[in-house]
């Protein structure tokens, strides 16, 4: 994953994000939405036909989106995984480092806030859904 942020962009997208309940309902359906409390396992044996994931976080403190995000990327899912809502500048480096590639905040985001904020720390400690690769492991091989 690079550091470009993307926000949304509805108008490229024909279909809206469904329910997790109508998707089920659908046969045709390419871009889902995760509300606060539903299960991402449920998506697993739908990965390959997602072109778009996106994940509600209704309040900043709840972190049930963040695991919801790594599941999808641990499992294979390569398409557009958008963290939706109370989505805070403060957030954004975690949220790239658990899988997700783009962002629909409710209040507006400074672009060059958000780019310093993806860009803060040069090195991290441990593996995640994103590319990054652990310090260890450019010494250790």
């Amino acid at each position: 994953m690079d550091n470009i942020l993307r926000f949304r962009d509805d108008e490229a997208r024909e279909e809206p994000a469904v329910t997790l309940d109508s998707f089920f309902d659908q046969s045709n359906a390419t871009a889902v939405r995760l509300e606060d409390g539903d299960d991402a396992r449920q998506l697993i044996p739908y990965l390959n036909r997602l072109a778009m994931i996106e994940i509600g976080f209704s309040a900043f403190g709840d972190g049930r989106g963040y695991s919801a995000a790594r599941i999808l990327r641990e499992h294979g899912y390569t398409g557009e995984l958008r963290a939706q809502g109370d989505v805070l500048v403060d957030q954004l480096a975690y949220m790239r480092r658990c899988g997700f590639d783009s962002f629909a905040p409710e209040r507006p985001i400074d672009t060059a806030d958000a780019e310093t904020a993806l860009s803060r720390w040069e090195h991290v400690y441990q593996e995640a859904a994103d590319d990054r690769k652990p310090i260890w492991s450019k010494r250790h091989g």
